[in-house]
């Protein structure tokens, strides 16, 4: 049965079926996703501003060394999905707070990065991906360690002039996270969970977990010898310590449902003991679609682009979102007061599965779902 006619049937079900009702086809898509290979599993939470209308753990979070069952409570390497969460997010909390100048060029603060042309770049160019930089550079630039990576970063060249291209860069949100780190005087893990995470009651959510959690951790794939569990796959972020603007964030499901309901109240989580994170002002402009190159994006986030394929067909021009290389994905959709959060360790166990048009057919039903309220 095609999505489309899925998405017929939910809406045209006698009786006006419940949320729970209509999200049904979500079942049969994971199955499927699995069936064929994709990820051992996944959680899947759906939610609106004001709660969670869906939250279910499929199948297996470890094939290999031996089978383990998913859990709601599973922790997923979120690769990507560090740069708005954690790094766009804390660039936008410091500018609010009027620790850091957007439209300010980036050298401002640190000189160094200024070299060879990098001068005017800001951090606006940086968070929509069009400062001109490389997409990565050579991993062997971070062969030596943190310091000498940041000075490998520094002394390379635009690749364009700001605002030419859209380039998706690591560069640039490894560049923001260290961004963060010279506004604040703390490293980029430290004020993201200060600032972000604690008050949002995120608690399990942060840069290089404890060993003490491994084992909750999705793994993904072998590296020298061993199951990579518990520590960053991103090669990069792995050799600056796990800690980097463009990867290394662990988190899981729940947490990420009260991120999103956070953005969807424009800064404030209600719940008990309700907490402002930022200023509605703040979360519209952050999210607010621009014109790039080829698309749309935020300040950290997607709109519509060329890595807009786990988007879905039925989101309104509002939404915004990103995924992760390791399988994961959120969007949020502020004008259907609707978020859908996607974690799956896809690399797991041999590095071939495949998830982002899964992701999309996801969004697809849940927005059909609340266009038939």
């Amino acid at each position: 049965m095609s999505a489309p006619l899925l998405i017929v049937l939910c809406c045209v079900a006698p009786g006006e079926p419940q949320w729970d009702q209509r999200l049904v086809p979500i079942d049969r898509l994971v199955a499927e996703g699995i069936e064929d290979g994709e990820m051992p599993g996944c959680v899947v939470l759906v939610g609106r501003r004001d709660g969670v209308v869906w939250r279910k753990a499929y199948d297996d979070r470890a094939i290999e060394p031996q089978r383990e069952p998913m859990t709601l409570d599973t922790r997923f390497d979120l690769a990507s999905l560090t740069k708005p969460i954690a790094t766009a997010c804390s660039v936008m909390h410091l500018a609010e707070r009027g620790k850091l100048d957007l439209d300010a060029p980036v050298a401002d603060r640190l000189p160094a990065f200024g070299a060879n042309g990098k001068g005017t770049i800001t951090p606006t160019r940086l968070l929509t991906h069009t400062g001109g930089l490389i997409a990565d550079n050579a991993l062997s630039d971070y062969a030596d360690g943190p310091d000498a990576a940041w000075t490998a970063i520094c002394e390379l060249e635009p690749r364009a002039v700001p605002g030419e291209r859209f380039t998706y860069s690591d560069v640039g949100f490894i560049v923001l996270g260290k961004l963060v780190e010279e506004a604040s005087g703390v490293p980029l893990n430290e004020y993201a969970a200060q600032h972000l995470f604690a008050p949002l009651g995120m608690t399990r959510t942060g840069f290089v977990p404890d060993k003490s959690v491994h084992g909750e951790t999705a793994p993904t794939e072998r590296r020298d010898g061993r199951w990579l569990r518990g520590e960053v796959h991103d090669p990069r972020a792995a050799a600056l310590d796990g800690v980097a603007g463009h990867a290394g964030l662990f988190a899981t499901a729940d947490d990420l449902g009260r991120f999103a309901r956070m953005l969807l109240g424009e800064g404030r989580l209600t719940d008990e003991g309700a907490v402002r994170l930022l200023k509605p002002e703040t979360v519209r402009r952050m999210t607010a679609p621009r014109s790039v190159p080829g698309g749309l994006r935020t300040l950290g986030w997607d709109n519509r682009s060329a890595y807009s394929g786990n988007r879905g067909d039925l989101f309104s021009d509002a939404a915004f979102g990103h995924g992760g290389f390791t399988g994961t994905g959120l969007w949020i959709d502020p004008e259907r007061d609707l978020f859908v959060v996607f974690l799956s360790n896809r690399l797991h166990p041999d590095g071939r599965g495949s998830v982002n048009r899964l992701i999309g057919r996801i969004n697809t039903v849940v927005a059909a779902a609340a266009l038939c309220e």
